[in-house]
């Protein structure tokens, strides 16, 4: 099997809400730590950790200017994780149609033979 560890550091990053709401407001346009940090009620070492996650994973990058950092969203790993996903929708797809179709021609057999 590839090697699945930046897949593994996306969905580990991804499978915190804190982590998924600073996402969010990353989509919107970059933001400072103090700026990213304040609607949470946490202490700020608590909140950079899940900052570091978040780098870590490669879902946001960020720049020191000074005192202030700024973060800014990296898109291509979530892009990695949605064709991951996509591959996967699409197998599953795949298998329910053959499902489908073989019980379509099995309901119809039964049908022929005026089987209830």
């Amino acid at each position: 099997m590839p090697n699945q560890q930046p897949l593994d550091t996306i969905f580990q990053a991804l499978s915190d809400p804190t982590r998924r709401a600073v996402l969010d407001r990353l989509a919107t346009g970059p933001a400072t730590t103090g700026a990213l940090a304040e609607p949470f009620d946490m202490a700020l070492p608590s909140f950079t950790q899940h900052l570091g996650v978040l780098e870590r994973s490669g879902l946001v990058t960020s720049d020191k200017a000074g005192r202030v950092r700024t973060y800014r969203l990296a898109p291509a790993p979530l892009a990695e994780a949605e064709g991951w996903l996509s591959q996967r929708r699409a197998m599953w797809e795949a298998r329910l149609d053959r499902l489908d179709a073989l019980l379509l021609s099995q309901r119809d057999d039964r049908i022929v033979r005026g089987v209830k």
